[in-house]
């Protein structure tokens, strides 16, 4: 009896391709400033679950990239209290 190889995809079928960046108009050479600013907070939410914490990677769908600029506009963002903590 033969099984079939576990895990691979079949011979000829094309791979996948994932989305590209998040973000692709902000991470061009032209793009001037940081990828995300503190001050932009309608955005920042939308990477907050509802407990106010920073959603994974692949939930948010950014590159490893953008996720270190977000992460550390939403801390400036907290520290500013311009976005809360806790969701308490």
């Amino acid at each position: 009896m033969t099984r079939k190889p576990v895990g691979r995809r079949p011979k000829g079928k094309p791979r996948e391709r994932r989305g590209g960046q998040r973000f692709p108009d902000r991470a061009k050479k032209e793009w001037r400033g940081p990828l995300f600013s503190y001050r932009e907070i309608e955005l920042l939410r939308k990477f907050l679950t509802s407990s106010n914490k920073i959603m994974g990677r692949k939930r948010s769908g950014a590159s490893a990239k953008e996720m270190t600029a977000l992460r550390t506009s939403i801390k400036h963002a907290r520290f500013m209290a311009l976005v809360p903590y806790t969701a308490g």
